[in-house]
């Protein structure tokens, strides 16, 4: 029996530089592109978008990590869980994102101010990156029709489900030729 080089390859991704690298660096682009949204478009981020930048650093983070020594097996589970934290905490956040623009309630509303931990007020330490100015129910941006946290709900699913397939196939066992 010959075994699957596709599955070989896969299997291999979570061994190499390069794979960790690219994802850092899509979640810097996503990154990057929120901080035009906010200030050459003028679009006042709200606390959900706040609490969606924080899980896509948490992406950027898990993918340098991952970078610095991917052979290290602590710091590909290290780097594995960050991602995993990142990508499905952003997913749930841009649904609940999500709802409140396409349910819009008086009595369901995002928070004014975000709830960081009183020793770590990232919103008062850089302001340019976390103060939230918007309200979650607006719609300020659509592309084809679909809103930024819709989009980020693609993005989040995307960045779920390469985890998911790359971290299985990096726990399985090798297959015997």
């Amino acid at each position: 029996m010959t075994s699957n080089p596709n599955y070989s390859n896969l299997k291999q991704l979570s061994l190499q530089r390069w794979p960790w690298l690219l994802l850092a660096t899509s979640a810097l682009i996503m990154e990057l592109c929120a901080l035009y949204f906010q200030h050459v478009m003028k679009l006042e981020p709200c606390v959900m978008c706040v609490y969606e930048r924080l899980t896509m650093i948490a992406i950027i983070t898990a993918g340098l990590i991952g970078a610095s020594a991917p052979h290290n097996i602590f710091v590909r589970l290290t780097a594995f869980i960050v991602w995993a934290m990142g990508a499905v905490w952003g997913l749930l956040l841009a649904l609940e994102h999500t709802d409140y623009q396409m349910n819009p309630s008086p009595f369901a509303t995002c928070d004014f101010f975000p709830n960081f931990p009183t020793w770590l007020p990232l919103h008062e330490l850089m302001p340019w990156l976390f103060n939230p100015t918007g309200d979650c129910s607006d719609i300020v941006w659509q592309f084809f029709g679909y809103s930024m946290p819709q989009w980020l709900i693609v993005s989040f699913a995307i960045y779920t489900v390469l985890f998911l397939v790359i971290a299985v196939t990096a726990i399985l066992p090798s297959k015997k030729q």
